[in-house]
């Protein structure tokens, strides 16, 4: 069983720690654990509790009304709300329930969860709005080892199926001209961000040249004269020294010439100045990529 610090229940439920803490004080709504040092630590079924409890919140429900629920209680009102009616059951409480299937392992309900999803908005709209905030939200997309590495893996693997088949299954209708080229660079192994911008591209009608993982950087020449993109996105998300990075982008700005560089990835690695090259854009979100390149 995982252990989980105050921090983390915050990044995963969107709940401040103080109001956790007042929750906990005030409604005994989850009792965390003591170490020996009496820091709180929580596991697995109290995430899984308060995700919940912040689905039902989404709905209106009020905390005090919440807290006096029995599980089973709590579990009903769940599955009322999400057979309510197909708009009912927000974005947050498909987020919720995958953070859920990722915390125990479970593949069978993470799929019934995306498929419900896909039925309700369609298969973009799912990626767009239900993947990728869970993806943010949960840390598989820009960060690797934080809180719950094995679970994310676990969820990562799954995701990289599930974007490869999307991809696979668009339809092929070039309506831009422009051409992106994609790749990691030297040592970069995590490929969901990169997956997930080649997705949105090609829905949008964008020529794409994906290469993928661990690229060397005198390969990327050699594919920029032969290929010619507009622009270049590179993602960089395994833990290195911010220095080596920033060397790194460098010498990709020196590469791309007057070609846009779209850099993206963990903001820890990224350079803090990120004014110095004219042909560098940094990104934060998918919105940036489209807004980039349209």
């Amino acid at each position: 069983m995982e252990s989980y610090q105050i921090s983390d229940l915050e990044r995963l439920t969107g709940i401040k720690a103080h109001t956790i803490r007042i929750w906990e004080k005030r409604y005994s709504l989850i009792k965390p654990n003591r170490s020996e040092t009496n820091r709180r630590y929580y596991n697995d079924e109290q995430v899984r509790k308060l995700l919940n409890v912040t689905t039902l919140l989404s709905y209106g429900y009020k905390i005090s009304k919440i807290a006096g629920y029995s599980e089973s209680e709590l579990h009903q009102k769940l599955e009322l709300e999400s057979n309510a009616s197909s708009g009912r059951y927000g974005d947050s409480g498909y987020v919720n329930d995958l953070i859920s299937c990722m915390l125990s392992y479970d593949e069978v309900g993470f799929e019934r969860v995306f498929s419900a999803a896909v039925l309700r908005m369609g298969l973009y709209d799912t990626m767009l709005n239900i993947i990728y905030p869970f993806m943010n939200k949960t840390g598989v997309l820009w960060s690797v080892n934080k809180a719950v590495p094995v679970q994310e893996h676990f969820a990562s693997c799954i995701i990289r199926r599930k974007l490869i088949a999307a991809t696979d299954g668009l339809v092929a209708t070039v309506k831009r001209s422009e051409k992106v080229l994609l790749f990691l660079p030297s040592d970069e192994w995590h490929e969901l961000g990169l997956l997930f911008a080649n997705y949105i591209l090609l829905s949008h009608g964008f020529k794409t040249v994906y290469l993928g993982q661990n690229l060397p950087m005198e390969s990327l020449v050699e594919v920029i004269a032969a290929v010619k993109p507009d622009y270049s996105l590179t993602f960089f998300v395994t833990p290195r020294p911010r220095e080596e990075v920033a060397s790194m982008i460098e010498k990709y700005s020196i590469i791309s010439g007057k070609m846009k560089l779209l850099v993206a990835g963990n903001e820890e690695l990224l350079p803090e100045d990120k004014t110095g090259l004219k042909n560098v854009t940094y990104m934060k979100a998918v919105g940036d990529l489209l807004n980039e390149i349209a």
